[in-house]
């Protein structure tokens, strides 16, 4: 069962979004530190898988469930900034990802949202 959110609920606060990030991060980071511990990834891919992983979870959790894990943990959905409700695509979840990953489109903003939200065509909401 999944609840429609639409872009009039609240815009979610940098203060939310870092947050959310960071639970991204930790969790993206202990998981690859655990395939490294168990043999699944050898070297050090610490840097590189990390971001790799963050990339994939979060565009397969936005397009899936509305949001990456940090996202759903801290209350917080991405939705189509056109208020048409319908879910985030694949392609756009994975392009917002993308650019999240580049660390600087998150921190500019316009019109209250960052400049990957604004590329994907994304807005994010506090639910």
């Amino acid at each position: 069962m999944t609840s429609v959110v639409t872009p009039e609920l609240g815009s979610a606060t940098w203060g939310r979004r870092i947050l959310a990030l960071f639970v991204d991060w930790v969790t993206c980071l202990a998981v690859v530190e655990g395939l490294v511990a168990v043999g699944v990834l050898s070297g050090n891919p610490n840097g590189l898988g990390t971001l790799a992983l963050f990339v994939l979870e979060s565009a397969l959790f936005t397009a899936l469930a509305g949001g990456s894990f940090g996202k759903l943990a801290t209350r917080l959905r991405v939705v189509r900034n056109d208020g048409s409700g319908r879910p985030v695509s694949l392609l756009r979840a994975l392009a917002r990802s993308v650019l999240v990953g580049l660390l600087v489109p998150p921190l500019l903003t316009f019109d209250g949202r960052g400049l990957h939200d604004v590329a994907a065509g994304t807005r994010t909401v506090v639910v």
